[in-house]
């Protein structure tokens, strides 16, 4: 990565904050971390958000991790967050770009079925191209059986949490290839187990 100050890697990274919607949320959350095997990602929380970062295959798969632990407990519950990669002032982690790409956490997820309704965004930064980059990825979506339908400022997504966080995560490699420095953000919100009738 010549040129930048983003070390020798392409480290990925989200900060996402997530929302249990009962009384016993603090337990929710812990127990849901509990579950989580984060040994290759570096996280850090803060009174905000929880940041996790490195390879793209880990950092997706301890966000859904989390995410379907909580949700499986039937709360009705939101994951908001940002995805990342190439950004030119990240400059921490590099050590865990080294980890295998085997994901710890894939096994105990895939057994879950949870639900979903999301919304997302993607962000080709810098790129002319941005607007056909994002079509692509609405192809990968509807390629998927995910995709429901474009909506104001993102786009509409349907199903398990399994294939959904499937297709983000594709959708966002997918973007972060067309250009060999490239940066890209996404931005998701997910809900699952929500009392509101779904609107699709």
């Amino acid at each position: 990565m010549q040129g930048l100050s983003c070390g020798t890697s392409r480290i990925v990274g989200c900060r996402f904050s997530i929302y249990p919607m009962a009384d016993n949320f603090v337990e929710v959350i812990l127990k849901a971390l509990e579950e989580v095997d984060t040994s290759k990602v570096w996280m850090e929380t803060d009174d905000v958000t929880t940041c996790i970062r490195g390879r793209s295959e880990h950092v997706f798969d301890v966000a859904k991790a989390i995410f379907i632990h909580a949700a499986k407990t039937g709360v009705h519950v939101v994951f908001n967050g940002t995805f990342s990669v190439g950004c030119p002032g990240d400059s921490e982690g590099d050590s865990y770009m080294s980890e295998n790409d085997e994901r710890l956490n894939e096994e105990a997820s895939s057994k879950e079925k949870v639900e979903v309704a999301t919304q997302f965004a993607l962000y080709p930064m810098n790129n002319p191209d941005y607007m056909q980059i994002i079509a692509d990825q609405v192809e990968v979506a509807k390629d998927h059986g995910t995709f429901t339908k474009g909506v104001h400022y993102a786009s509409r997504l349907d199903g398990d949490a399994n294939d959904v966080f499937k297709t983000l995560e594709q959708s966002f490699v997918n973007a972060s290839k067309t250009h060999e420095r490239s940066h890209v953000t996404m931005t998701v919100a997910i809900s699952a187990n929500s009392p509101s009738k779904k609107d699709n």
